[in-house]
């Protein structure tokens, strides 16, 4: 049983309290004096109550409060994340207020006082929930897809969950009574039916279920709860999100792409110098598929040696490990710099910032002969970061990066586009979301590995 402790909700609290504090001492020692309501207690208590509201709303959003399924580290990031958003909406509440622009100085000093707390904020909650939670005893019931048990292992939450029994769906059907051994229930790839049986009785047992979606229920999260005919109803409909958010995600990525273009110009003429020193073009030209299976040319520095796919045909890289790749080549691509140009695209139109990742005809077909499903995602424009590639890595399957894609067009809004944006800044710095297939995958078509897979069973 669970120890006693404080309750989640009142550590919450006092986790955007204690961020608030150096803002409180930004505000009362410097702004609130060069503002026009500078004698005004009730124009002084919103600034207050507006900035506490909107930290403790931005962590919720970001998971940064999540201390039983998320790493420290990530905690970290998603508050200091929290906390640089709402310093950026006090500053322009202070400007309006300001006789004159303020003075950015004081903010940035409340900023690393904060970036300073926050680490040991998120050290110390994350220590004292497992100290006084014990892991969950857990079963994991799968179908088609088997091994979920070692992703706990994998991503270190043994703490969190004790695999206690792995199950089959039809064992588990034949004796319900395999739940009582539980405190969490894991579903994985499993048929609506079957799933819908197990989940109900979870229910009864007041058992936590961890769902592994199959593509039919994605589809659904993202349809319309309505009432018809006197009875409960879902619409569900293809990706047509409103004038209004197409048309501010296109200004915001003229917008940002073209600052970007400009702020990073340096960087990529030394790059077109470097690569073209290297021996060949600086920039390499490719097919891709966006919006609606419209074809477009992606920009990126060339990283292969020229004319790297005559022999092998349209295949995925393998990483570092693949002998095609230049030597400057493998520099830009371990600082990301191969995709600058890519820019261009956003700029143009072709792209997005935010979007399902644009995928190569060739390889899309080969994909679509196993998973025909694969075309849905071409609901939503590319984009040069998106779903899958924050919350996946490179060698995810072909498979689970459809289910993130689809999942991205369920709940497509600016806040989740600003969301993947910061998150991607996040794994610019981890190596397990660029980790490219091995050798022999790449040689390997995806259908092949499968006919490959299932020749082996």
């Amino acid at each position: 049983m669970k120890k006693k402790t404080i309750p989640l909700s009142i550590i919450k609290l006092l986790n955007t309290f204690i961020v608030l504090i150096p803002f409180l001492l930004c505000w009362f020692l410097y702004y609130e004096p060069i503002t026009f309501t500078a004698t005004s207690r009730q124009v002084s208590g919103l600034v207050i109550i507006v900035y506490f509201v909107t930290f403790y709303s931005l962590c919720l959003k970001l998971d940064g409060f999540r201390s039983s399924v998320m790493r420290v580290t990530e905690l970290i990031y998603s508050q200091i994340i929290a906390a640089a958003l709402t310093d950026v909406v006090a500053l322009i509440g202070i400007w309006m207020l300001s006789i004159w622009f303020p003075n950015l100085i004081p903010g940035l000093l409340c900023f690393l006082g904060q970036c300073a707390i926050i680490p040991i904020i998120c050290w110390l909650e994350h220590k004292n929930y497992y100290k006084h939670h014990r892991p969950q005893k857990t079963l994991v019931v799968y179908d088609v897809r088997q091994g979920a048990e070692n992703l706990v292992s994998a991503y270190g939450m043994e703490k969190r969950f004790e695999v206690i029994s792995v199950k089959p769906i039809e064992e588990v059907l034949e004796n319900i009574n395999l739940l009582e051994q539980a405190e969490v229930v894991f579903l994985c790839g499993i048929h609506s039916h079957e799933r819908n049986r197990v989940l109900k009785e979870c229910m009864y047992r007041d058992l936590q279920v961890y769902i592994i979606p199959r593509i039919g229920d994605v589809l659904m999260s993202g349809a319309e709860q309505m009432h018809m005919f006197h009875l409960p109803m879902l619409r569900s409909k293809r990706f047509q999100p409103l004038s209004e958010y197409r048309a501010i995600k296109r200004l915001m990525d003229i917008l940002l792409s073209g600052i970007a273009l400009v702020l990073f110009s340096p960087i990529m003429l030394v790059t077109i110098i470097a690569v073209k020193r290297d021996g060949g073009p600086a920039f390499y030209k490719q097919t891709r598929l966006t919006q609606n299976g419209k074809e477009f040319k992606i920009l990126k520095f060339r990283s292969m040696c020229v004319d790297a796919e005559k022999m092998t045909g349209a295949v995925l890289s393998s990483g570092e490990n693949d002998p095609r790749i230049t030597k400057v080549g493998r520099i830009i691509r371990a600082c990301r710099v191969d995709e600058m140009p890519q820019l261009i695209n956003i700029f143009k139109g072709d792209m997005s910032i935010v979007g399902p990742r644009p995928e190569r005809p060739e390889i899309a077909s080969i994909y679509e002969e196993e998973l025909p499903e694969f075309r849905l995602r071409l609901q939503a424009k590319a984009g040069l970061t998106g779903y899958a590639q924050v919350y996946g890595k490179y060698n995810t399957t072909p498979y689970d990066k459809l289910l993130m894609d689809l999942m991205y067009c369920s709940c497509a809004s600016l806040f989740m586009d600003l969301r993947i944006a910061i998150e991607t800044l996040r794994i610019l710095f981890d190596k397990r979301s660029t980790e490219g297939l091995d050798d022999e995958s790449v040689m390997l078509t995806y259908k092949e590995r499968n006919e490959s897979k299932r020749s082996q069973e």
